[in-house]
């Protein structure tokens, strides 16, 4: 889809959200990494980059599909990112994939499933998603992983340099307002711990869900 044309004050709003959703988290080794599924390659690359940093000594690479991923990744999230894992030099013994998650509540869930079928002992990770994924994923995991220690972590990289990797920008803000909605529908509906949202950040998402950035919003 071509780039909309964006205005000064609505790209303004759009960095704030980007800014929201980042933690800012100081990485810190962890018994696990768990690369979140989603259309963007950069988890996986990312994931790698923490491994080869000697972060942690394995990865799980947890999705299936969801509307948004199935042209790209037509075997599963979790099974393109092992392979672009592989590509990076990440060994094989290091890696497990987890390929029924259909949401971030399951992948969490069936992560945490995987790894009690198989013995694996794990007190703390380092969750690795979509940079404007992180509130939501902290959130989720929270709830769904009740005394997990939780790091999250993405590429960095400027807005900017976001979009022009992802090249389409009104995906990419479609699913900033998508998330931010989540993290207040999500925290009513108990799959995720309260988040705070400031009032400026509340304002920035309701003016770009106006002006049409919907695609991701939850009826």
């Amino acid at each position: 889809m071509p780039a909309p044309e964006l205005t000064a004050e609505q790209y303004a709003d759009v960095e704030t959200l980007w800014d929201y959703h980042q933690l800012g988290h100081q990485l810190r080794p962890a018994d696990i990494a768990i690369g979140l599924g989603s259309h963007d390659l950069g988890v996986a690359t990312h994931t790698a980059q923490l491994f080869d940093q000697g972060l942690f000594p394995r990865i799980v690479f947890t999705g299936a599909n969801a509307p948004t991923t199935i042209e790209r990744f037509p075997r599963g999230e979790a099974v393109h990112y092992r392979e672009h894992a592989l590509e990076l030099g990440v060994p094989d013994n290091a890696i497990l994939i987890e390929t029924k998650a259909r949401n971030t509540g399951e992948n969490f869930t069936l992560t945490r499933a995987l790894l009690k079928q198989l013995d694996i002992q794990v007190r703390s990770a380092i969750v690795v998603s979509r940079p404007y994924q992180q509130r939501r994923a902290y959130a989720t995991a929270k709830r769904q992983w009740s005394g997990l220690d939780i790091i999250c972590s993405s590429e960095k990289m400027p807005l900017t340099d976001y979009i022009a990797a992802i090249g389409d920008t009104k995906r990419v803000i479609d699913m900033l307002v998508g998330d931010t909605q989540r993290i207040t529908v999500h925290a009513h509906q108990g799959f995720a711990v309260a988040q705070d949202i400031p009032e400026h950040v509340q304002a920035a998402y309701e003016r770009l869900r106006d002006a049409g950035f919907t695609s991701r919003i939850l009826p």
